[in-house]
């Protein structure tokens, strides 16, 4: 079939064709943005979920609805490389120049600027890692100690009071939210909090892996109480159905019951997945319907493309010590599994596991789904494991 017209659409953050079997989370942001808009306290939501389940996909459409619903957004990725405070500085730099512009604004957008730069001098941003471009005076005496944890709510009330001013609400979106140092992410729960506390217009929806509800919990104890933490999984047997039906069906093409429930089984219901096998299945289908002989067909050329890109990605990133432990994981079957079990498995004591496995975690290769459980954060890398460490 015509390969330009395939509906299908695998990629990092890539919009599916059908956003299916996330209604009750989109259904959450559209409450949390409207309340928020109106002055009203409600939690601010952290998705958390493995790698491929579409939660920046989800990200994305909430911020599409924020900006829909009249807010303005700030959307950002954490990563090991960059502070949060130069992730900060453009973004907010750019929306407080936004609020000053705008017809009949007051002082509180020119006052938000100068502590921002206030702000900045005191955390002391690298000249490499952003270019500030502020040439006004700091405000002397807020959000400019140096004290993240001090000065972080300092300058979210004063760019949150500028937004009000102005009317209009901002959504701060974060991606990968694991990465953030506990300082970092201590200094963001407790400016969150004066948000709410103070009911000003300015409200957080982020993304990580499952440990992002743990991490966030030892940062602040009120964090359960701050946060909704909707859990992003695979999709059910009727919704993966669904999303490789509907796209196709709109374009004239059928899939039989047969090859759709051999995808199911093959990508055990994750997204990303799906939509890597529904790509191949239409580029192998030279007619409708797809059949499952056309799956089996198109199976090799999917697995050789997760093990190029999706898989050897991560596992690059791995010194060999890191991949001998992950091996040893992969080797005792698919699911979480005790580390006293993955040290008998690579012959050790369990005690000389603990800096390998904190790295790992680090990375973000594994989790921990219950105390002396290790599990991995990326669906199906048990089995790469086993084709790339035979």
């Amino acid at each position: 079939m015509d390969a330009v017209k395939n509906p299908f659409s695998p990629g990092a953050g890539s919009p599916p064709p059908e956003l299916v079997g996330r209604e009750d989370v989109l259904e959450q942001a559209r409450i949390l943005l409207g309340r928020v808009k109106e002055g009203r306290a409600e939690k601010s939501i952290l998705l958390t979920g493995l790698r491929g389940v579409g939660k920046t996909v989800l990200l994305n459409e909430i911020e599409r609805m924020a900006v829909d619903a009249g807010y303005r957004t700030v959307a950002l990725e954490a990563h090991e490389d960059k502070s949060l405070a130069a992730l900060l500085a453009s973004p907010l730099r750019k929306l407080l120049f936004e609020l000053n512009r705008a017809a009949g604004a007051g002082d509180k957008a020119k006052r938000a600027l100068a502590v921002l730069k206030g702000f900045l001098d005191g955390v002391k941003v690298k000249v490499g890692e952003i270019e500030i471009g502020l040439d006004i005076e700091p405000e002397q005496g807020t959000a400019d100690s140096g004290d993240l944890e001090s000065d972080l709510p300092g300058l979210f009330i004063a760019v949150a009071e500028a937004a009000a001013e102005r009317r209009r609400p901002v959504a701060l979106l974060i991606d990968e939210m694991q990465y953030f140092s506990p300082v970092e992410l201590s200094a963001l729960i407790m400016a969150m909090h004066k948000m709410q506390q103070r009911r000003l217009p300015m409200t957080l929806l982020g993304a990580g892996l499952p440990i992002l509800p743990g991490l966030a919990g030892e940062s602040k104890s009120y964090a359960e109480r701050l946060f909704s933490f909707p859990d992003i999984g695979a999709l059910s047997e009727a919704d993966a159905a669904k999303a490789l039906r509907d796209p196709t069906e709109a374009a004239g093409v059928h899939f039989e019951k047969e090859a759709l429930k051999e995808i199911f089984r093959l990508t055990r219901g994750y997204p990303y997945f799906l939509q890597e096998w529904g790509y191949q299945a239409w580029n192998h289908a030279s007619a409708s319907p797809i059949t499952l002989r056309f799956i089996r067909e198109a199976t090799p050329t999917v697995v050789g493309r997760l093990d190029r890109n999706f898989f050897r990605v991560r596992f690059d990133r791995l010194t060999p010590g890191e991949k001998r432990f992950l091996r040893a994981m992969a080797g005792l079957g698919s699911g979480a599994h005790r580390s006293s079990d993955i040290a008998d498995a690579l012959g050790v004591k369990i005690n000389s596991l603990g800096p390998v496995r904190a790295k790992l975690i680090r990375k973000g290769m594994i989790y921990s789904p219950a105390h002396g459980d290790m599990a991995f954060t990326v669906p199906l890398f048990d089995e790469f494991m086993l084709r790339a460490m035979p």
